[in-house]
């Protein structure tokens, strides 16, 4: 079975609900390329009116950017994953984005929690991976990585395993307008896959969707793309505008 290619698109904290509905609107009109699953990632605002806008588009799906590791409680401003999945539509969830790690200390074992919880809901998890440029200045890039992976993801079933899209970012390439080289890119793709393949086998990994995110836009994704290891991208800047997201979910 061929792996899935997807591009996802992270809004980040951005648009407000006006612009948001306009961009997916704009999105559902398009003519999206067919094999490949588009998601829109959005902030918690929007996933509710946009849901609608997708209903009978089979490629293209919603997304939200977060979720909290418990079902229910008093955890005020958090959203859980079983409130996202009561989204008709909504099928993945963002976890451990760099961004979530760095200015919310979350860690692995967190990361795990909330990842086992996404499931239990009937969602699918972008896990988010990768290193800061000291890491990878220092050598020690494919070790973190690899850490991350083992503690976030490497306690699930082969089953469950298997609903987890991995989205592969260096933190050194993401909103600074600098990219990994189609080769750096291939090279930790490669890594990580191998690395499932230690962990439950070949034909789970080969079967693993693993995204690469990092300053992808229209001018790059089409080499990026085509590197045997990477399934597509995790979006960021460039999915805020609908004609540089569509293009770049027209690069393969």
């Amino acid at each position: 079975m061929a792996r899935q290619k997807m591009v996802a698109g992270n809004w980040k904290m951005n648009k407000n609900l006006d612009d948001g509905i306009a961009l997916a609107k704009t999105l559902a009109k398009s003519d999206l390329p067919s094999g490949v699953e588009v998601v829109m990632c959005t902030p918690f605002i929007h996933l509710t009116s946009i849901a609608p806008l997708l209903k009978d588009i089979p490629n293209l799906n919603l997304g939200a950017q977060n979720c909290h590791q418990e079902e229910s409680g008093a955890y005020t401003g958090e959203i859980s994953a079983g409130m996202l999945a009561s989204i008709e539509g909504l099928s993945y969830v963002v976890l451990g984005h760099s961004e979530r790690r760095a200015f919310f200390g979350e860690d692995n074992a967190l990361l795990a929690k909330k990842t086992d919880a996404a499931l239990a809901a009937g969602l699918r998890p972008i896990f988010c991976c990768g290193e800061p440029l000291e890491v990878r200045e220092a050598g020690n890039h494919v070790a973190l990585v690899a850490a991350q992976i083992t503690e976030g993801l490497f306690h699930l079933s082969a089953e469950d395993f298997a609903k987890v899209v991995i989205a592969y970012e260096p933190v050194w390439a993401i909103g600074t307008g600098v990219t990994a080289s189609p080769q750096q890119a291939q090279d930790m793709h490669k890594e990580i896959r191998d690395l499932i393949v230690g962990k439950y086998g070949a034909e789970v990994a080969d079967n693993t969707t693993i995204l690469y995110g990092g300053s992808v836009k229209p001018n790059n994704a089409e080499e990026l793309f085509g590197q045997p290891d990477v399934d597509g991208g995790l979006v960021g800047g460039a999915s805020l505008q609908a004609d540089d997201f569509l293009a770049i979910a027209g690069s393969y």
